[in-house]
């Protein structure tokens, strides 16, 4: 493929700014879709009608499929290898942003951690009330949300319940929402650039070694390593807390 048939990223390492190409998937037929995630046709068109993947894409009276159905599959595929039910994947995907990139998706389904079993619940406001043992005003369930405890699905709520009792008991002390939206800003800005730039070590280093990302080594390489990779995540936000705490007040 020439150069000029590549997409370029550009991304943030160590402060630099970098540019790496990545290479698009090229657009496919249903048959060519079917082979390149091992699913059948079926399969595709019932994830399809459940809007776990979008329509294809229509030139004419033909349907064609992008890089982000492959990447939204391909994550469906690595959700059901953790056992997660069909109604429990729905609610996973329906927090994918829809300007997702295929990147983006891709990195999810890779960095998709062991224990992520225990997916966000639908609730109403009834239900949640109950859960979370009290009554919750406006401005308490602003303040859940905040703190990521919750989202808002239309009329109800998405909420990880091993949170909510956690959120509450902050209420209860009296949390500020504010002091949850400045960290939920702080989580967004880093977490994406941490994000792009393992999407790029990963891809530039760590998947050549093995061949091809898709690769059932590469895959069980990258398995072993999400528990190490978050640990390490945890390690280093706790070195670094405890760091600041000792720093003196300015």
């Amino acid at each position: 493929m020439a150069e000029d048939d590549c997409d370029t990223i550009t991304v943030m390492v160590k402060g630099e700014v970098r540019a790496t190409q990545v290479t698009p998937v090229p657009e496919l037929t249903l048959d060519e879709l079917t082979r390149r995630v091992g699913m059948s046709v079926r399969t595709v068109r019932f994830y399809t009608t459940k809007g776990l993947v979008p329509p294809p894409v229509r030139r004419g009276r033909s349907g064609y499929y992008t890089a982000e159905h492959v990447a939204r599959l391909e994550l469906v595929r690595e959700l059901q290898s953790h056992g997660f039910t069909l109604s429990a994947i729905e609610r996973y995907v329906a927090g994918i942003p829809g300007d997702a990139t295929p990147e983006d998706i891709a990195l999810a389904r890779t960095m998709l951690a062991p224990w992520q079993s225990d997916l966000p619940v639908e609730m109403d406001h009834a239900k949640l009330e109950t859960k979370a043992g009290r009554t919750l005003s406006a401005e308490d369930v602003a303040t859940l949300h905040a703190l990521g405890v919750l989202r808002p699905r239309g009329s109800t709520y998405l909420v990880a319940r091993n949170q909510l009792s956690i959120g509450v008991r902050l209420l209860e002390l009296g949390f500020p929402r504010e002091v949850g939206v400045a960290a939920a800003a702080i989580y967004q800005e880093h977490g994406e650039q941490m994000a792009k730039e393992l999407y790029e070590v990963i891809q530039a280093k760590l998947a050549p070694l093995y061949g091809d990302d898709q690769s059932e080594h590469f895959r069980e390489v990258m398995e072993r390593l999400k528990p190490l990779s978050v640990g390490g995540l945890v390690t280093a936000y706790e070195a670094a807390v405890a760091r600041a705490a000792r720093s003196p007040r300015r």
